[in-house]
């Protein structure tokens, strides 16, 4: 890289979580910086926290539209390179937007829209200007993840027969939108969420998980929503049939409601020849179970001899030696860290790797746009499948 690439941040300001997650991930190769930001609708906010951030007070702004109005007439080597936009759904869409419009690239938290019509703008836009948008599936920068990836695509499992994800948590399990729960207040209000809650925060993730371990796409599914909290506008529990494109079969289950849990990732995959087992609990362990072989445990960070040797996709995401945990925020920071490889590539001309260009996209965003579309229309059809709309 020649430089670090300088970051404007839509949201996130003091007392975000997501926000903070986002700023660590960013800073911790040293290859982003953050300048400047739009950090709250409250413009009083957005400059208290500016100041905590050290940054400079007149490149925080009152809104995301003077931020990037004012960016794009700063000279090149000070102006921000791309922005990351942090704030509920409903406010993903015109940011975005606007600041590939006006030349920036983007971060996004997901979904990336409310609406599949809005996601299919915005992948107009990329294709139309060129700009690289990047959606933070967290899970997929997970070491063991990409390993289990690559074992998928090189065949070690023959055909892909069973894909399992599932994503319980408890923390909704109460109402806790009318409890001063911010998180949860905007989360379960369609106005600012979109269709779905359950879908739409968490089924996403594992949805998107099955696609890009196995590298196939959902065809159809057959979905059965539930409201279980009284007074909630939005669903809280959800389970899907699933079925994939080489005749696979899947299950999904995403559920707000199940007391208890916190962050209970899990994907299994089968095929022919065996299958693979990894939780987002324990993640620095991909379990590989064969037929009629004991089971394997492959371990972030070992240089395993052939033919256990890990992925390059693997090694390249794997940041400290074996035996320490890799979580949350490397995983964050794989996907920051190859975005801003990819888009320090792309501004000198030079093509950016295959382990920097994975990370995912406008189209994995779209995809989940239409997942949330499909499973709605399935929960509200009296059809057993219902043909994914892309």
């Amino acid at each position: 890289m020649e430089r670090r690439l300088r970051m404007g941040m839509v949201g996130g300001g003091k007392d975000a979580f997501i926000g903070a997650v986002h700023r660590i991930a960013a800073f911790m190769d040293g290859k982003i910086e953050l300048v400047c930001g739009a950090f709250s609708v409250d413009p009083e906010i957005s400059k208290e926290s500016g100041k905590e951030l050290f940054v400079a007070q007149d490149r925080v702004y009152p809104d995301y539209k003077t931020m990037i109005e004012k960016e794009a007439l700063l000279p090149e080597g000070e102006r921000m390179d791309f922005l990351t936009i942090v704030t509920p759904n409903f406010l993903h869409f015109e940011p975005a937007k606007l600041a590939m419009e006006s030349g920036f690239d983007v971060v996004v938290e997901k979904p990336m829209t409310v609406s599949l019509e809005e996601a299919l703008a915005l992948q107009e836009i990329v294709n139309r200007t060129g700009r690289t948008l990047c959606l933070t599936h967290t899970y997929s920068g997970y070491p063991m993840v990409k390993q289990a990836k690559a074992m998928v695509r090189e065949g070690h499992f023959g055909k892909i027969r069973k894909i399992v994800v599932e994503y319980p948590q408890g923390w909704l399990s109460r109402l806790s939108e009318r409890e001063g729960n911010a998180g949860a207040a905007w989360r379960a209000d369609p106005k600012r969420s979109g269709k779905s809650l359950v879908m739409g925060d968490i089924g996403t993730h594992v949805a998107h998980l099955a696609e890009y371990v196995s590298g196939l796409r959902i065809t159809e599914l057959c979905a059965d929503l539930t409201t279980f909290v009284e007074g909630r506008l939005l669903d809280d529990d959800g389970s899907v049939l699933l079925r994939f494109e080489n005749g696979a079969k899947g299950v999904l289950m995403a559920s707000q409601i199940s007391a208890g849990e916190e962050n209970a990732v899990r994907i299994r995959i089968y095929g022919e020849k065996g299958g693979l087992e990894w939780a987002n609990e324990d993640p620095n362990n991909l379990i590989v179970k064969m037929l009629d072989q004991p089971r394997q445990l492959y371990r972030t960070g070992n240089a395993y001899a052939a033919p256990y040797t890990l992925s390059s996709f693997a090694t390249h995401n794997t940041r400290i030696p074996a035996g320490h945990p890799e979580g949350l925020l490397e995983s964050f920071a794989n996907i920051y860290r190859n975005f801003a490889l990819t888009v320090s590539a792309k501004r000198v001309g030079q093509t950016p790797s295959p382990e920097a260009l994975d990370f995912p996209t406008v189209a994995d965003g779209v995809r989940g746009m239409a997942f949330i579309d499909t499973v709605v229309k399935s929960n509200e059809s009296n059809e057993k499948w219902t043909k994914f709309v892309l």
